[in-house]
């Protein structure tokens, strides 16, 4: 069985099904990336697709610096991160998605609560927190996903956290009313370093 980087090679050289074999082997985790970092089926469908074609496009000048998977997943977030961009610029009012597989409601709700709370992070952090806590990559090979360096994706994932601790900390302590700010509010951690 040939490795990716070989895949590419021959993909490159003309073999007309070696960079289907790599979509193939990494196809559900690039999906999974797209769709937690968009949290829009849509959006992630065709930032997918806008990714995989440039790809596609690409894979000659792929130097082998770093893995296939690697590279994949750069070129998948940078496609998710520009239609975010550009719908944030166009803001459009999505369609209500309907779940196919049955859930507890609870279940349903706390996961309904998690993704409104990550499209509330800035891009930057969503991105960092989906790759890192969600998909599991280890801090050095997010950065490589996304062009920076190990430290930012720690302080972007650090930042990140925080903010979702504050947005979501109505399911740690059920009792209380997510509307109602908490009492530790961004500015008053700004004031004593937390920024």
């Amino acid at each position: 069985m040939r490795d990716d980087t070989s895949l590419l090679r021959a993909h490159a050289a003309g073999d007309p099904n070696a960079f289907a074999e790599v979509v193939r082997r990494h196809r559900d985790r690039l999906w999974a990336v797209a769709l937690r970092t968009t949290g829009d089926r849509e959006e992630a469908a065709d930032a997918l697709q806008d990714a995989l074609m440039s790809a596609f496009r690409a894979a000659n000048n792929f130097r082998g610096d770093s893995a296939v998977t690697t590279w994949l997943h750069r070129i998948v977030v940078n496609a998710c991160l520009d239609r975010i961009r550009r719908r944030q610029a166009r803001p459009t009012v999505p369609l209500p998605e309907t779940d196919v597989t049955p859930a507890p409601a609870t279940d349903r709700d706390t996961a309904m609560d998690v993704r409104q709370a990550l499209q509330q992070l800035p891009v930057e952090q969503r991105a960092a927190l989906v790759l890192v806590d969600v998909q599991g990559y280890a801090v050095s090979e997010a950065a490589a996903m996304l062009g920076v360096a190990e430290g930012t994706i720690k302080s972007r994932c650090a930042r990140g956290r925080a903010r979702l601790a504050l947005l979501l900390g109505h399911l740690r302590n059920p009792g209380t009313d997510p509307s109602v700010p908490s009492p530790i509010s961004p500015a008053t951690s700004r004031k004593e370093g937390g920024a």
